[in-house]
């Protein structure tokens, strides 16, 4: 049985993990905290930008103002638009699969990123509303591993769709170990994409897969 399907968004609907990076790197070069390509697959990757910026300068042992980190965020949300103002491409077979779903099943989008990133997005792909809800960055105190994101995207659908919605019952699909695991500490089970991860990484999804494409609303019910 299928409750629900809550869908990540960086590396599950677009791949925007190096336009993210590029991103940082315009900003943190410049005060000679940059990292490498390799560094934010294994470190930044799955955190939202709060917490991808205080990883930064903890690594480097130097202290961060609220300040500094408003206004870094600020800069960071701005690189990103410009960067993606050119258009983004989605992976294949995802368009597809949230359009099917929509109007079916109860819908989420949960994602590390922030709200002013990601509509955008989902403006050029043709999916603006197609979500019942969405959570970003901009509404939890601590980002992917935490379950914290997807247990109030859970509790949103609860509340939209009385008595329908049960964590166990229904499905994240994913890209990153943190956002795995921050799915199934909220109780969710997890497809998992190797859009951005080997499927050694991946340990704890239900199933694995190396693309949507050809997954439909019955192969999702069908996951164990």
């Amino acid at each position: 049985m299928l409750d629900a399907v809550i869908f990540d968004f960086d590396g599950i609907i677009v791949d925007t993990e190096p336009l993210h990076y590029k991103a940082f790197q315009e900003l943190l070069v410049p005060l000679g905290l940059g990292y490498s390509w390799g560094q934010y697959l294994d470190t930044y990757m799955g955190f939202d930008d709060r917490d991808a910026f205080r990883e930064a300068f903890r690594a480097a042992g130097r202290a961060l103002s609220d300040a500094e980190l408003k206004s870094l965020m600020k800069a960071k949300a701005e690189a990103f638009l410009q960067i993606v103002s050119g258009g983004v491409a989605p992976y294949a077979g995802v368009v597809e699969l949230i359009r099917s779903i929509s109007g079916t099943l109860p819908l989420a989008l949960c994602s590390g990123a922030v709200r002013g990133d990601i509509d955008p997005i989902l403006a050029q792909l043709g999916l603006t509303g197609v979500f019942d809800t969405l959570v970003t960055a901009d509404e939890v105190a601590a980002s992917k591993p935490d379950p914290e994101s997807y247990r109030l995207a859970v509790r949103r659908l609860q509340e939209l769709f009385p008595g329908r919605v049960q964590p166990e019952r229904s499905i994240a699909i994913e890209d990153t170990p943190a956002g795995i695991q921050s799915a199934t500490g909220a109780g969710l089970r997890v497809l998992a994409v190797t859009n951005s991860y080997p499927e050694e990484r991946l340990t704890g999804a239900c199933r694995v897969v190396t693309s949507l494409a050809g997954v439909d609303l019955e192969g999702l019910r069908l996951l164990p």
